[in-house]
């Protein structure tokens, strides 16, 4: 197991530098908490350290490593971290697998959506542990509220478990108008990296077709000035696979479960992608300061 070390350098001061990701659609049931979980699993088996947090009162991401809430032995989770006084997050934190730890959710987080001011909360606590983690990856509740909008305010990008339908496809206008709006004024540096497509049927002449859309709505904005301007459609798409449905009711990943199924490969591929993606804008940004430094 190796680390993609190219990955932890900050281009402009040679610093280890955590990347943050938001997992977000405003729809449920898209494959936002399963694509949190598996792509954080191969990040992880990458060498990765890889810290996921669910955002999500609904508290779907722990079933994933068999841990259930309940309300008859409490622990601490991400409602820790909106107490007053918030828990450090350092002691929220459970280790699932090598190179992998996540935060659980509970119900009560639900009544964080109440709280007015709480935009940072999420990012002041990550600040403290910048030195630990190389990728934190944030399931997103559906909906807009003070939970996702801590997400985006914490985060460096934004990817989009979508399906290829036309109603999503409208859903992803509305979310990158979201996106917008934080980076004029929560977070600037915030950009959408892409879109993956989760339970894909390629055969689908509707699928094909809201795939070219979304393909197409990229390309014509590279020139733009948005948040999105690099956003791509992520390789490969998540195929439709009964495993990837299976694996959290025994409290496993995919990887896990069936290391060697379509879901597993998928997953694998978006990971590895990413990784590459990743290192390629470093080696970019740490050339231009480069030739900046030596004009």
């Amino acid at each position: 197991m190796r680390h993609h070390d190219s990955l932890y350098s900050h281009a402009m001061n040679g610093e280890k530098k955590m990347r943050v990701v938001a997992l977000l659609n405003q729809k449920g049931g898209v494959g936002k908490t399963t694509t949190t979980v598996n792509l954080g699993a191969a990040f992880a088996a990458s060498g990765l350290r890889t810290l996921l947090i669910d955002l999500d009162p609904q508290s779907n991401l722990s079933l994933h490593f068999g841990v259930e809430a309940s309300n008859d032995e409490p622990r601490p989770s991400t409602t820790s971290l909106f107490a007053d006084p918030p828990l450090p997050i350092a002691q929220c934190v459970t280790q699932a697998r090598e190179n992998l730890w996540f935060i659980p959710a509970d119900q009560h987080l639900a009544l964080a959506e109440g709280q007015q001011d709480a935009q940072h909360v999420l990012a002041n606590a990550l600040e403290t542990v910048r030195e630990q983690f190389d990728v934190v990856l944030l399931d997103c509740p559906p909906g807009l509220g003070v939970l996702s909008v801590n997400a985006l305010t914490a985060a460096d990008e934004v990817i989009v478990p979508m399906q290829a339908q036309y109603l999503a496809l409208r859903g992803l206008e509305k979310l990158l108008q979201t996106v917008s709006d934080i980076t004029a004024g929560l977070n600037p540096k915030l950009r959408c990296t892409g879109v993956v497509l989760c339970m894909h049927e390629s055969q689908s002449s509707h699928g094909r077709a809201v795939v070219e859309e979304i393909r197409q709505h990229f390309e014509s904005c590279r020139d733009s000035d948005v948040p999105w301007n690099t956003c791509r459609l992520l390789q490969p798409p998540i195929r439709r696979n009964i495993k990837l449905a299976e694996a959290p009711s025994f409290g496993q990943t995919i990887f896990d479960y069936d290391p060697k199924c379509a879901g597993a490969d998928d997953y694998r591929g978006v990971a590895n992608s990413l990784i590459a993606m990743w290192n390629e804008r470093a080696a970019n940004d740490a050339s231009q300061q480069s030739s900046v430094s030596s004009t």
